[in-house]
């Protein structure tokens, strides 16, 4: 029996600065949100501090600026740490952004026990679709299964990891693709925690997954729910845990922000309602809609309103929630079903026969799955075999007349000031010693998140960290 329970109600709050990435967060609070989305911008993506020579142009441009403990000190101001799922957009360093996150909460009064949220925490797709890698792979999954490790013991509640087909699905690539890749990475994060020496049941249960919503209905509803019916075989098949929570694939569910076009934007409106109401019917935990004008920049508040209204009207209105699995019993929908998982199921097979997911990332055989798929899908729209109204049909009416969220420089500048202040009034010695301590325990391959958490209490930024265990690790180049 496929089940679900209602999903959770999420937005972006994280553009710009600090400061007003914390007043969205609060606004969005008021309008019925019950989990929150925070975006981090790029730099802090690649692990450089706002006022890195590479960071130039970049701050607070496609999320908000975490560089310090006081950046997000700032984000989360008046926000109710133990009331709140919060979800956070970070790969590479994760664990840094993690350890700010525990430590404001320490700094409110609040247990880490009672801290509920996720951290994407996915580096393999990086390597896959993405590019926002910093570490080469062995040592970036032994950094995700040191979290796995770590909130185990101190922060039960988190979801330590959102493996995520959503970024494979945005660079091209099919349903097919997005699950088997998806999947593939999913096994390989679990056997990394094996031989950490974690037990199935140990870390499981916490793990979650994030999927790509795109246009074809029926195709992605049953994506779904392909998905989940062949995780749970998968983990039975290889690891046979004792708690049945081990087999669930709970998911968040984005919709395709590659669907989206630059022209027409309300007809925005109807795609994203659609693959809302597809994630709905496949099983979804959590649910983010895109807003209309995402194809131009960063949603306006007007467009992001709206988008959350989709969720709502769905929510409240189509009835579709009272049932399990409204489309359950379709010979449609079940054959259609039964076919995603067993081709899904014939390449993950594959990718292992070829020694496994990060060797096959080093021969790019992911990499060129997904670039011939995009290719041969845009071939489609060109030669108008794939039908996108208001781009390549019924084009009338079409204008780029739309108001678009502009990030003020001064953001930039702000942000380089607050941080040189900062740095300037913490106790230098102390940086100094906490990152010798967590260089030292890089070297001795230790769990790290203990000596990072020190580190972002004593001041260290997320640059400095990086830097440090770049020392050790180095800096991935493909």
């Amino acid at each position: 029996m496929y089940t679900h329970k209602p999903w959770t109600m999420r937005q972006y709050a994280g553009f710009g600065d600090a400061a007003s990435s914390n007043a969205r967060y609060r606004y969005l609070l008021s309008q019925g949100i019950t989990g929150l989305s925070i975006a981090f911008d790029l730099p802090t993506q690649m692990g450089f501090d706002s006022d890195h020579e590479l960071a130039a142009g970049e701050v607070g441009r496609v999320g908000v600026a975490i560089s310090s403990f006081e950046d997000m000190e700032i984000v989360l101001n008046q926000i109710a740490l133990d009331q709140v799922s919060t979800s956070m957009t970070i790969n590479a360093t994760a664990g840094i952004l993690l350890a700010f996150y525990l430590a404001v909460a320490e700094k409110q009064g609040v247990e880490k026990k009672k801290l509920k949220g996720t951290i994407q925490n996915d580096i393999l797709k990086e390597y896959i679709a993405r590019g926002t890698y910093i570490f080469p792979p062995k040592p970036s999954l032994k950094l995700t299964t040191d979290i796995f490790e770590f909130c185990r013991g101190e922060v039960p509640e988190w979801n330590t990891i959102s493996i995520s087909g959503y970024h494979i699905r945005e660079a091209g690539s099919t349903a097919v693709q997005e699950i088997a890749f998806t999947l593939a990475d999913g096994l390989t994060y679990v056997d990394a925690a094996l031989a950490r020496g974690l037990s199935i049941d140990d870390f499981a249960p916490r793990l979650s997954f994030f999927f790509n919503v795109h246009n074809n209905f029926m195709e992605e509803v049953a994506k779904f729910r392909a998905a989940r019916q062949l995780w749970a075989k998968l983990i039975q098949e290889k690891y046979h845990p004792k708690n049945p929570k081990s087999l669930l694939l709970r998911f968040h569910a984005q919709t395709a922000g590659s669907t989206l076009i630059p022209v027409q934007v309300d007809t925005n409106v109807v795609r994203v309602t659609l693959q809302c109401l597809a994630a709905v019917l496949g099983g979804a935990q959590s649910i983010h809609t895109n807003s209309r004008d995402e194809a131009l920049g960063l949603p306006t508040e007007e467009a992001a309103t709206l988008a959350l209204r989709t969720q709502q009207v769905i929510a409240n209105e189509s009835g579709i929630t009272a049932l399990i699995d409204p489309l359950g019993g379709s010979y449609a929908l079940e054959s259609l079903t039964t076919h995603l998982e067993n081709e899904a199921k014939a390449l993950i097979d594959t990718i292992f026969k070829r020694g496994g997911v990060v060797p096959c990332i080093e021969q790019q055989f992911q990499q060129d799955m997904i670039q011939q798929a995009a290719y041969d899908y845009q071939m489609e729209i060109e030669k108008k075999q794939r039908v996108v109204v208001g781009l390549n049909a019924f084009q009338e009416g079409a204008s780029l007349n739309t108001p678009i969220l502009k990030i003020d420089p001064k953001v930039e500048e702000e942000q380089k000031t607050r941080l040189k202040k900062y740095k300037a009034q913490r106790n230098s010695a102390r940086v100094e010693q906490v990152r010798k301590e967590l260089l030292q325990a890089a070297q001795e391959d230790k769990n790290l998140m203990p000596f990072i958490f020190k580190s972002v209490k004593e001041h260290v930024t997320l640059g400095e960290i990086v830097q440090t265990l770049e020392a050790v690790y180095g800096r991935y180049r493909p």
